[in-house]
């Protein structure tokens, strides 16, 4: 069984797939251009030495999502 949680929960080395998105309007369509759609792969990478943001490999690119951002990205593991 897969284990569904916050694309911010995930720990750095490790990879899960997009689940949903939980964002409306603006902020979705960014999502969604940034390749986030269901069933995409999602590496983390590395944290700012602030914590905040988190770098991502998405679909071939290395993304910087803010927490915020990255809370409303919904998982699999």
């Amino acid at each position: 069984m897969n284990d569904i949680f916050s694309l911010n929960q995930l720990p750095i080395g490790q990879k899960g797939r997009v689940y949903s998105l939980d964002s409306r309007g603006k902020e979705r369509r960014r999502m969604l251009d940034l390749g986030l759609v269901h069933g995409t792969t999602v590496e983390a990478l590395q944290k700012s030495p602030s914590g905040d943001p988190v770098a991502y490999f998405i679909r071939g690119a290395v993304i910087a999502l803010r927490d915020e951002d990255a809370r409303k990205i919904i998982i699999e593991s």
